[in-house]
């Protein structure tokens, strides 16, 4: 078989590749697109939103307006490198420009109002808080529109509805088995559905004109059963009995349940379809209704268009929606999480200001007085530290890094419980292909529920899975690339990427496989719309990583995949000899290489920084981790691979982070594996090694724990950091510096002391000797207890770092810690 050798981009070795057929159509996308996109929509366009959606603020009396102009997000307190050594939050302020006008004095006041600190995200699609980086994960849940149900009963299907808005009253179409339509408001009782057309003003003789080209089942007439069964016979009965089963117990009368259905679906703060609502509505219905803000509220042609379609189903007796169909589910990435959470700071915060508004003084007030930060940083605080969305990230290796970055959760607020959840709901479904890898999940209670982006997915401006593929035209393959989503991929007929092609770009075989509304068949090449761009394309990064994988079996893969996150880095990182061409992508994407900023000589190298010099003479320094802690506590160490007086290329790789090598990912060794059996050793699952692999450390790998002292202010005094230890003999206190910590590059073993700490003992009855004692030395006689931070059982190892935090330097401590 020929090979083809080539230099991935952003690594170092060149590649053998003995693909049989073209390679990748397209590249895949920046594995953190999404997060790193989503946060920056956030800035430019999400805050902007959630200020237009509260401004202006009224008070209850109408004399005061608030109005929030220009906002910006302020430069950060700390670096990112600070953030993490403070233990503090990387963040920055956000502030606002608001105009406060008096109505009664027509007054006009301009002022800069703090809202509070926000958290920043780093170049790496994370979050530092309170010194430790954390990962928002995307949501995966239903989305808002319109959704048709199907229950059989009676030897057929009765067709129904669910009207989901993004924030509102869900509206639920149910047919009985009478062939009555009902309608469920917000989950309360059912009413007949004209019964809330009459209340939208719609006449029983135009009824039955909107439905009489689908109405035609000779059998069951659907409008005119349920007209027999409404009790309403005109519009202000119908508004009653909406009310009725609204409010029951409440005294319902025409001007009450307008009002009530007036504020229930036609205000905007009230009821929003969203975007997304609207533009699933406008994809099912044939509707072309515009997306902007006035057409997002409910709207009579809305219920008329549902209603057609649910008859016109029972009728036909066609399929129904798949509710775990991907058309039907959407993502909800970091900025519109944050976006949800934000508002919530943002209602207390208007609730408040329209407190303030009715208590203070008109003639004095300032913005300032009106607005509390207070809510919203409360809020976003608690989204970040608690929310079952934010997470620790896993950084065992870079693998693990950008997978979690790229996992996709069912659960969380207003998703699925995995107690609940059943087998439906966490299968592999056929509009997953490209989309969501069907490999990779995890084994446990959450199978099916957490998933993974495929490697060349991404998410539209909708939240909507979208995948690649190459337009075929009159049965040849052309260079042109179209994304589609799950329910557009259905309406063509797709090739698989394995095909082979001619010159031309077209097929050399006279029948081609083909994917066909979500069902594999064969047909001639001029009936071909589309051509997959890969065959890596529905796996994730994870599985995409495993040689041969389709040699694999389906569980074995999994459990791989999953594995291979856990694989710490070695103190000498291998690329793997048969890799995927993955490897090199996933290392760089995931930030623990370093790549050339600009093109330049290498004017300075170490193992702390890299100095490159452009040539315009212009500095541009690289930091270098050296044993840093990850939060798996595995070591995070940075390599250079270049040389003084090297010339570098924009893009170049400079150096090697932690489990890459020459930068390609290396998570293991390259071992020669001999299949046979040894005298029982390898039992089963048992593993027999060579003395080399343990003598050459290839599996050794640097692990960094924190031990952590106080020093605190006791009522007898506060507690003290010194050498001088009662009842310690100077073999425990070799480590120790003159100021009684230990030295950086110490060898300790478990039993040394660490910190040296003396706290004051409690006054007791002293003897005459120890009163001498006391007379003679004074203060210093005074009894001290041994409070030294010393090494746990079982613990060795070199001491790479010390940190001292004060309330001095400004640090944020504990109460009662120096």
């Amino acid at each position: 078989m020929a090979a083809e050798t080539s230099r991935p981009r952003h690594a170092l070795r060149e590649r053998k590749t003995f693909a049989a057929f073209t390679p990748n159509a397209v590249e895949p996308d920046n594995f953190l697109k999404m997060q790193l996109e989503s946060y920056r929509w956030f800035c430019e366009a999400g805050l902007a939103e959630l200020f237009q959606e509260i401004s202006p603020i009224v008070d209850y009396a109408g004399n005061l307006e608030l109005q929030f102009l220009d906002h910006y997000l302020d430069t950060p307190k700390h670096t990112e490198v600070t953030a993490r050594d403070r233990n503090a939050t990387f963040e920055a302020p956000i502030r606002s420009a608001v105009r406060l006008i008096n109505k009664k004095t027509n007054e006009v006041k301009e002022q800069e109002v703090y809202l509070g600190e926000f958290p920043v995200m780093t170049g790496r699609g994370t979050f530092i808080i309170n010194g430790v980086e954390r990962v928002v994960v995307s949501q995966l849940i239903r989305s808002p529109g319109v959704f048709f149900t199907s229950q059989f009963a009676r030897g057929r299907y009765w067709y129904g509805a669910k009207i989901i808005p993004n924030r509102g009253a869900w509206l639920e179409l149910e047919c009985a088995l009478d062939g009555a339509i009902y309608v469920r408001i917000d989950r309360k009782r059912k009413v007949a559905v004209t019964s809330l057309l009459r209340a939208l003003g719609v006449e029983a003789g135009a009824m039955k004109e909107l439905f009489v080209a689908v109405d035609v089942d000779p059998e069951e007439r659907y409008m005119e059963t349920t007209l027999q069964k409404d009790v309403a016979h005109n519009a202000a009965e119908g508004l009653k009995e909406v009310y009725r089963r609204l409010r029951p117990g409440d005294m319902a009368t025409v001007d009450n349940a307008r009002q009530m259905i007036h504020d229930m679906f036609f205000r905007l703060d009230r009821y929003d379809f969203g975007r997304v609502g609207r533009y699933r509505m406008n994809q099912r219905l044939g509707m072309t209704v515009p997306l902007d803000a006035e057409h997002r509220t409910f709207r009579l042609d809305d219920l008329v268009a549902v209603l057609r379609e649910v008859i016109n189903l029972n009728v036909k007796q066609v399929t129904a929606d798949d509710i775990d169909h991907l058309g039907n589910r959407r993502v909800r990435p970091v900025g519109e999480l944050i976006q949800n959470k934000f508002r919530v700071g943002l209602a207390r915060m208007e609730r408040i200001a329209k407190d303030r508004m009715s208590t203070l003084d008109l003639a004095r007030v300032t913005p300032a007085q009106l607005i509390n930060a207070r809510p919203i940083i409360a809020a976003v605080k608690e989204f970040f530290t608690s929310s079952q969305l934010s997470q620790f990230m896993d950084q065992t290796n870079p693998l693990s890094e950008v997978e979690h970055k790229r996992r996709l959760s069912a659960m969380g607020p207003g998703g699925l419980d995995r107690h609940r959840a059943g087998f439906e709901v966490r299968d592999v479904h056929r509009s997953h292909y490209g989309r969501i890898c069907p490999i990779q999940t995890p084994e446990g209670p959450n199978i099916g529920l957490v998933g993974h982006m495929a490697i060349f997915s991404r998410v539209n401006e909708y939240g909507f899975l979208e995948t690649p593929y190459r337009k075929v035209t009159a049965g040849r393959v052309t260079g042109e690339i179209k994304y589609l989503d799950a329910y557009q991929e259905e309406q063509h007929v797709i090739a698989q990427a394995e095909h082979e092609l001619a010159s031309d770009g077209g097929f050399k075989r006279e029948r081609v496989e083909v994917r066909r509304h979500g069902v594999f068949a064969e047909v001639g090449p001029e009936e071909v719309d589309y051509m997959d761009v890969s065959p890596q394309q529905i796996m994730s990064i994870g599985a995409g990583l495993i040689p041969f994988i389709e040699h694999d079996d389906a569980q074995r893969a999994l459990m791989g995949s999953n594995m291979q996150r856990q694989a710490v880095p070695p103190v000498v990182p291998q690329a793997p000899r048969v890799g995927t061409g993955l490897e090199a992508r996933a290392a760089y994407d995931s930030g623990q290489t370093v790549v050339a900023a600009a093109a330049g000589k290498v004017a300075e190298v170490d193992a702390q920084h890299i100095t490159i010099v452009g040539g315009d003479e212009e500095k541009h320094v690289f930091r270098l981790q050296n044993f840093q802690r990850s939060n798996q506590s595995t070591a995070m160490t940075q390599r250079p691979l270049v040389e003084l007086s090297q010339e570098v290329a924009a893009g170049d790789l400079i150096a090697d982070g932690a489990a890459t090598d020459q930068g390609e990912l290396a998570l293991g060794q390259n071992l020669l594996v001999a299949f046979i059996p040894w005298y029982g050793g390898n039992f089963e699952d048992a593993i027999v090694l060579s003395e080399q692999v343990v003598e050459r450390d290839l599996f050794t790998s640097v692990h960094i724990e924190d031990f952590t002292v106080d020093v605190r202010d006791t009522k007898l005094g506060p507690e003290v950091i010194t050498r001088d230890i009662p009842n310690v003999s100077e073999e425990k206190l070799r480590n120790l510096g003159s100021d009684g910590i230990v030295r950086v590059g110490a060898e300790v073993h478990s039993g040394d002391i660490l910190v040296g700490k003396v706290t004051n003992k409690g006054e007791t009855d002293l003897t005459s000797e120890e009163r001498l004692l006391r007379a003679i030395f004074g203060e210093k006689a005074k009894d001290v207890k041994d409070t030294s931070l010393y090494l746990a059982h079982g613990e060795v190892g070199k001491v790479v770092s010390v940190k001292m935090f004060s309330r001095d330097e400004g640090d944020k401590l504990p109460s009662g810690v120096l």
